[in-house]
C-alpha cells in the first residue's frame, strides 16, 4: 500500500506572510475522502497539518512551527497551491486566491479558479523590485495573461483527470481514492499544473516530506464525474466548460454530463502548435467523456422517486481528438491562410507509433478518423498521415492489429450545408462502435447509514475515436456530437430508458439540451486554441445550418485571422511558461524588446496615418478652393508603399512566440511538402530579428505597439 499520507486535501488555507516565512495554515478541511462509489467519512481531529516555506531558501517543512510568524506583514485567505514557478530574478509560489463553486458531483464540490498570486520566495524581492526588472516584469505578464484566460478546473475530492472506467480500474488494483493521494491518481496527461508542482511531489516522493494533501491538481476544460444529491441544472458563467444538465425522456429522469480534459503536452495556439513532437504528444489533444447518469428502476413495484437522481447507474463514452500526428506547420505571413508546410523527417514514424501506443495503452483499439480535405491546401497532410500511418503500421504488430486509419472528406461527403450526412460516417464506423462499446457500471443503493454494496461494471468501453481535421475544431466538433449522439441511443436503448424502436431525436426537451451541451463545449476547445468559438456551431446547437450561423462563422474567422496574427505569439509564451516548455535560466534572458529595422518598425505608424489622412481629405470640410489632388496622390502613394512593404513582409509583422520561437520551422529546407513561401520579402535573418544576444539564446522579438506597455497593471498578480 502506499506510504504517502491518503488523507483528504486541505481545502481553505490562511496563508501567513512574514519578511523570512510563509506558513500555510488549514482552515478547513474536507471531512470524507471519495470513491465512485461514495464519501468515506475520516476523523478530522488531530489530521491538521501546516505547510512552512523558508523565503531564503525555498526550503519547505510541515508543522515546523505551531506558532502564527512574528512580525507577519498580512494574513492571505487561499484555497490552493498551484505550485512553483521560477522566472528570471526568483522564484514564485503560485496560489488561488478566488474560487467559483460550480456544482456537486458524488456530494463533492467542483470550483473555478478565478483569481491567483506571485509569492516571490525571496525576501529582497518586492513587488517593485520586481516590476522595475523588465525582463521579469513581462513575464509575470505573460503569467497573468496565461492564467485569466485558463479555465482551470478542481475538486478536492474527485478525480478530475480521470475517466470513469479509468477510476474503476484503479480502485480495482488496489489504486483508488484511500489508497493513494489525489496527485499520484491523477492522469499526467491532463493533470495541468503537473510542472508546477515537480518540486513538491519530487520532495514528497524523494525528499522525506509528505506534501500530498496541499498538491492540487487541476485540469484545463471541463470536469466530470457522478451526481448531486439531487438533480441540479448547470451552475456557470457563459463561457464555463462545466456542462452538468438535467432532463427526462419517458419519465426517466436524468443528468448529463459533458467532460474535456486539454492536454498539458504540447499546450498552445492554433497556428504556434500543430502536430507532433517526437515524444508523441500532439497538439490541441483532448479527451471529451459523455457521461449520463441515472437510477436503476426501483424493485418490488415500488413507484418512481421524482425530483432526484442519485446517479447509481451511470453511462460513459469517450473520445478524443487530437493534432494531425505529424510533424507539419502553417506559417503566418498576414495572409488568412498561412503557408502549409509538411516536414518529411526520420524521426516521424518513430513519433507516430509513439502517439499510437500511447492510445492502445490507455484506450484499446483506436479508430483514426481523418476529415481533411482530399485535394488542394489539404492534399498534402492527408497524404503524408496516409503514408506515415502504413510505414507505422508496417514494423509494429501492436499498430497493425489495434490501430485503423478512417478517412472520411468532410467537405466533400458534407458539402452545401449537409452536414446531417456526417451520418455516413457513422454508418462506416457502426461494427467498430458496437465492439468497443461503452463504460456502464450500476450502484446499489445505500440503505440507512450503511455504506452501499459493490459497484457491478455491466460494461467497459476497448477503444476509442480519435478525429482529426486540420484545426480539430470545427469539423471535430460535428463528427463528435454525432458519435456523441450514436452512445447516447445505444446507452439509453441498454438501459431500458428508450425502446428499440425509439431515439433520442423523438425527444425534443434532450435533444435541445444535448445540442446546446456539444455547441457549448465545441466553443469552449475552439476558444483555448483558436481565440474564438467554434465554426459551424449553429448546426451542432440546432440541428440545421442557418444565415446567423453563416454570419456569426464569418465573425469568428474575421476575430481569428486577427488573433492568430497579432496577439497569438503571448498566448502561446503563456502557455510555454505554465506547462514548463520554457524553463528560465536566472541572469540569462535578455531584454524581450523589439530589435527590428527601424523603417519595418515605422511601416505600420505610417500606413495607419496615411489612411487617417485620407478619410480626413475626403470627409472634413475644406477650408480652401485649392485642390486636394495632389494631397490625396501623396498620401495614397504612401499608403501604397508602406502597404506594399507590410504585405510583402508580412511574417515580420507576426507576432510570433518569445520564448520558443518556431526557427526549425522557418528555416526547415528539407524534403516535404510547402504551398509557398509568402511573405517574406527580407532574407531571413531579418524575417523575424534578433540582437546578437538573442540570437543565442533563440528569443524571438515581435512587433506590437503595446510592447513596451506590458504588465500596466502592476501588483495585481504579485504579492
Amino acid at each position: 500500500m502506499s506510504t504517502f499520507n491518503c488523507l483528504p486535501l486541505h481545502e481553505t488555507l490562511n496563508l501567513y506572510v512574514s519578511p523570512t516565512s510563509y506558513v500555510f495554515e488549514p482552515a478547513s478541511s474536507s471531512l470524507a475522502t471519495h470513491g465512485v462509489d461514495g464519501p468515506t467519512l475520516v476523523n478530522e481531529k488531530d489530521v491538521r497539518e501546516s505547510l512552512f516555506v523558508d523565503r531564503k531558501t525555498g526550503r519547505m517543512a510541515l508543522n515546523e512551527s505551531t506558532e502564527i510568524p512574528f512580525g507577519r506583514e498580512k494574513v492571505i485567505t487561499c484555497y490552493g497551491i498551484l505550485g512553483v514557478l521560477s522566472l528570471a530574478t526568483t522564484d514564485f509560489l503560485l496560489i488561488i486566491t478566488s474560487r467559483t463553486p460550480s456544482c456537486r458531483l458524488l456530494s463533492q464540490p467542483i470550483y473555478l479558479a478565478t483569481d491567483f498570486r506571485l509569492l516571490p520566495l525571496s525576501p529582497l524581492s518586492t513587488s517593485s523590485t520586481i516590476l522595475e526588472h523588465p525582463v521579469e516584469k513581462e513575464l509575470i505578464s505573460l503569467v497573468e495573461q496565461g492564467l485569466k484566460s485558463a479555465k482551470l478546473w478542481f475538486s478536492y475530492g474527485l478525480d478530475l483527470t480521470n475517466t470513469l472506467q479509468r477510476q474503476k480500474e484503479a480502485e480495482s488494483r488496489g489504486e483508488g481514492p484511500g489508497k493513494l493521494p489525489l496527485w499520484k491518481r491523477a492522469d499526467d496527461r491532463f493533470f495541468w499544473n503537473r510542472y508546477l508542482m515537480s518540486k513538491m511531489t519530487d520532495l514528497t516522493e524523494n525528499g522525506g516530506v509528505d506534501l500530498s494533501r496541499f498538491i492540487l491538481p487541476v485540469i484545463y476544460g471541463c470536469e466530470f464525474d457522478s451526481v448531486p444529491v439531487a438533480v441540479m441544472p448547470k451552475i456557470a458563467t457563459d463561457e464555463t466548460a462545466v456542462e452538468l444538465r438535467s432532463s427526462s425522456i419517458n419519465n426517466r429522469e436524468l443528468l448529463f454530463l459533458l467532460v474535456s480534459r486539454r492536454s498539458r503536452h504540447r499546450a498552445g495556439t492554433r497556428y504556434f502548435s500543430r502536430g507532433i513532437d517526437t515524444a508523441g504528444n500532439t497538439s490541441n489533444f483532448n479527451e471529451s467523456e459523455q457521461i449520463i447518469l441515472l437510477d436503476p428502476l426501483p424493485q418490488n413495484g415500488e413507484p418512481v422517486r421524482r425530483g432526484r437522481v442519485d446517479g447509481r447507474e451511470k453511462l460513459s463514452f469517450v473520445q478524443t481528438r487530437g493534432s494531425v500526428p505529424i510533424f507539419w506547420a502553417e506559417v503566418n505571413n498576414l495572409r488568412y491562410k498561412p503557408d502549409l508546410q509538411v516536414m518529411d523527417i526520420p524521426e516521424t514514424v518513430n513519433a507516430l507509433q509513439s502517439h499510437i501506443r500511447h492510445l492502445i495503452s490507455y484506450y484499446g483499439n483506436v479508430y483514426l478518423v481523418n476529415l481533411v480535405n482530399h485535394k488542394g491546401y489539404e492534399l498534402p497532410v492527408k497524404d503524408a498521415f496516409e503514408r506515415d500511418m502504413v510505414a507505422a503500421a508496417s514494423s509494429d504488430p501492436a499498430i497493425t492489429n489495434n490501430a485503423h486509419y478512417v478517412y472520411f472528406d468532410f467537405h466533400t461527403e458534407c458539402s452545401k450545408m449537409r452536414f446531417d450526412r456526417v451520418s455516413v460516417l457513422i454508418d462506416r464506423l457502426g461494427p467498430a462502435l458496437d465492439a468497443m462499446g461503452y463504460f456502464h457500471s450500476v450502484s446499489p443503493a445505500a440503505v440507512g447509514f450503511e455504506k452501499p454494496g459493490d459497484t457491478q461494471i455491466l460494461s467497459e468501453q476497448k477503444g476509442v475515436i480519435r478525429s482529426n481535421c486540420m484545426d480539430c475544431l470545427d469539423r471535430t466538433n460535428v463528427t463528435q456530437s454525432a458519435l456523441g449522439r450514436w452512445a447516447a441511443n445505444k446507452q439509453l436503448r441498454d438501459a431500458g430508458v428508450l425502446s428499440i424502436k425509439e431515439s433520442v431525436e423523438d425527444h425534443d426537451e434532450f435533444m435541445s439540451m444535448f445540442r446546446n451541451v456539444w455547441a457549448d463545449h465545441g466553443d469552449i476547445i475552439s476558444k483555448a486554441y483558436a481565440g474564438t468559438g467554434a465554426l459551424k456551431s449553429d448546426y451542432t446547437r440546432t440541428g440545421k445550418r442557418t444565415r446567423e450561423g453563416l454570419l456569426q462563422d464569418g465573425v469568428n474567422g474575421a476575430v481569428r485571422y486577427i488573433r492568430n496574427n497579432f496577439f497569438d505569439g503571448d498566448r502561446q509564451d503563456a502557455f510555454d511558461i505554465l506547462t514548463g516548455a520554457w524553463v528560465a535560466k536566472k541572469g540569462g534572458i535578455p531584454p524581450l524588446t523589439d530589435t527590428r529595422p527601424l523603417i519595418m518598425r515605422s511601416m505600420p505608424y505610417v500606413f495607419g496615418f496615411a489612411l487617417t489622412m485620407i478619410a480626413a481629405a475626403l470627409t472634413l470640410p475644406r477650408t480652401s478652393e485649392l485642390s486636394i489632388a495632389s494631397f490625396l496622390f501623396l498620401w495614397i502613394f504612401l499608403a501604397l508603399i508602406s502597404g506594399s512593404y507590410i504585405w510583402g513582409n508580412g511574417t515580420s509583422f507576426v507576432s510570433w512566440p518569445r520564448l520558443n520561437p518556431p526557427i526549425e520551422i522557418l528555416s526547415y529546407a528539407g524534403p516535404g511538402a510547402r504551398s509557398g513561401k509568402r511573405g517574406r520579402g527580407l532574407t531571413f535573418t531579418n524575417m523575424i530579428p534578433f540582437s546578437k544576444a538573442q540570437r543565442a539564446v533563440s528569443i524571438p522579438a515581435r512587433a506590437k505597439a503595446g510592447e513596451l506597455e506590458m504588465g500596466r497593471k502592476k501588483g495585481a498578480l504579485i504579492d
